[in-house]
């Protein structure tokens, strides 16, 4: 879960801040760097998808690709008008303020910044554990599942009302935390790269795979969470470290069907039609919140 797991690719903080502030210059340039990284790593991934694809496509780009980027510049939009203030700003109105754990222990910068680093991705995989457990939660993030093909579009596909609640949740652990406003930038610059990666269609060689899994969610290990059977869409809830769903014992090594084999999506929407824009955004009005975490197999509300 984006935020690309749970943000869009470009939001610039608004807190103002005097000019000659560091964190000035981190609010400053927070847009360049995310949207530069956002479009270098998209670019890549979709060249690397045309050239070595790991899957057959099943349905036309131009029908995913528009809606799907439509839709992320509708959440961004919609992100910039409710939040006064993002992460980033967040972060160094804490510094400022004293605000946190971070900013009331005395530990080398290099510690704090990996440390908040790693608590912010352990927030990010339990948030995405709680969108498939609690159904009415469910029941946005399903839109994100409801996709027909996985490329690294698929990693840009939230609801809006999902971006809300996840920005929402990521401003209170910053809040909590007080960490570096140079460790949120480099997270959320790593959150949207690896969320493009991770559901890119790229034909990784499998030795290359089973090294890089150690250190990063890869596309072969984050594809079954995009299965359409529960028991595989209810694993691997990782969207940039790994060794959450190792630890916590949520991962799955390979669907059951194989990687060719196996069905992408949800049961409920799989219609060319679902994949339009004003039908993503009220399928959470429709049928019942089946296939979450604590209601597999059930249906649900």
């Amino acid at each position: 879960m984006n935020d690309s797991a749970s943000s869009a690719p470009c939001n610039p903080e608004t807190f103002p801040l005097e000019e000659n502030d560091d964190g000035g210059d981190y609010l400053a340039a927070e847009p360049t760097i995310r949207l530069a990284a956002f479009l270098g790593v998209l670019v890549v991934m979709a060249l690397w998808e045309l050239a070595a694809p790991r899957r057959r496509r099943d349905i036309p780009r131009v029908i995913r690709w528009t809606n799907n980027i439509a839709l992320v510049v509708l959440d961004t939009l919609i992100l910039r008008l409710s939040f006064p203030i993002l992460t980033v700003g967040l972060a160094v109105m804490a510094e400022e303020r004293g605000w946190g754990l971070f900013n009331n222990v005395d530990l080398p910068t290099w510690v704090v910044v990996i440390a908040s680093m790693l608590v912010l991705d352990l927030a990010i995989y339990l948030q995405h554990v709680m969108f498939h457990a609690v159904p009415a939660l469910w029941r946005l993030h399903r839109m994100h599942h409801a996709d027909l093909d996985f490329d690294a579009t698929t990693g840009l596909r939230f609801h809006p009302v999902e971006i809300l609640i996840s920005m929402g949740i990521k401003l209170a652990v910053v809040a909590a935390l007080g960490p570096p406003a140079v460790a949120v930038l480099l997270f959320e610059v790593l959150l949207n790269a690896t969320a493009l990666f991770n559901h890119a269609n790229i034909d990784l060689p499998r030795p290359i795979d089973r090294v890089l899994r150690l250190i990063v969610v890869t596309p072969d290990m984050h594809r079954v969470h995009h299965s359409v059977d529960p028991s595989e869409t209810n694993s691997n809830f990782g969207f940039n470290l790994p060794w959450w769903d190792r630890l916590l014992s949520t991962y799955v090594a390979l669907p059951a069907k194989g990687h060719d084999g196996m069905t992408i999506g949800i049961e409920q929407f799989r219609t060319r039609r679902d994949l339009w824009i004003d039908r993503m955004l009220v399928q959470p009005l429709r049928g019942p919140a089946c296939g979450g975490a604590l209601e597999a197999g059930k249906d649900a509300e």
